[in-house]
Order: C-alpha cells, then sequence, then structure tokens
C-alpha cells in the first residue's frame, strides 16, 4: 500500500487549484493575473509531490532541457504579462516535456472507451495496433 504524506496531500490540493486557475484565466480570455497565479500554484503543487530535488531532475534532464525551456519560458512570459504568447509557448514545452507519455495516455483512453470510433481514433493515437497478426 502506498503512503501518502500531509506535504503530498498539500501538493496535489495546490495542483488541483494551479489547474482551475489556469482553466479559469483562459476562460476569462486569458487573464494574466489569473494565469500567473496558476502556475506558481501548479509548479509549487509538483514540487510539494515528487519533492524538490525530483522536481529539478525531472526538468533539467538532457533530453527534456528543450521543453523545460519552453515550458519555464512561457511561465516567465505569463508572470511577465504577456499571456497569450506565454501560454503558447508554455504549451509548447508541456507538449515537448511529456510527448512520451501522451501514448500511454491515449492507449489507456482507447482501452476505456467502448465507443467503435472513439476506440479506434485512440488506438491509432496511441500508435498499437490491434490486429491479431
Amino acid at each position: 500500500m502506498i503512503t501518502i504524506t500531509d506535504f503530498q496531500k498539500v501538493g496535489v490540493g495546490l495542483t488541483g487549484f494551479g489547474l482551475f486557475f489556469v482553466i479559469f484565466g483562459i476562460l476569462l480570455y486569458f487573464d494574466s493575473v489569473l494565469l500567473a497565479f496558476g502556475n506558481v500554484l501548479f509548479l509549487t503543487g509538483l514540487a510539494f509531490i515528487i519533492g524538490l530535488k525530483r522536481t529539478a531532475h525531472f526538468f533539467f534532464q538532457k533530453h527534456k532541457l528543450r521543453g523545460s525551456t519552453f515550458f519555464l519560458g512561457g511561465v516567465g512570459l505569463v508572470l511577465l504579462r504577456w499571456p497569450i504568447i506565454g501560454m503558447a509557448v508554455e504549451s509548447y514545452g508541456f507538449m515537448l516535456l511529456f510527448r512520451s507519455f501522451f501514448p500511454v495516455v491515449f492507449q489507456y483512453l482507447g482501452s476505456f472507451v467502448n465507443i467503435p470510433f472513439l476506440s479506434k481514433l485512440f488506438s491509432s493515437l496511441s500508435g498499437s495496433s490491434s490486429s491479431m497478426v
């Protein structure tokens, strides 16, 4: 059984509120204050969940350095009140950071959803084939 510490529980809350503020900031036509607050809460929550050392190791691995640069640069642009450009740069960095994780998510969604069109779409996005041969 996995035990969750109090710091990790606080981290989950901070990350959740961070995502809420980012989504709310986007819905309110890229409100820079809400987006900046959401970014800070999200990064703080991530550090609380996995720890400072592991967070730094995740962002500064050699093969993830380009994605981290774009993601953290986008956060910086949002903090400097350039929300649209910052969110675009941040989104590109997010895609670079987590591109190896997306096929796993699509494969999971394809097995979870029994709607024929959606399961076929998710299986093609995950790169897996459903043939028996």
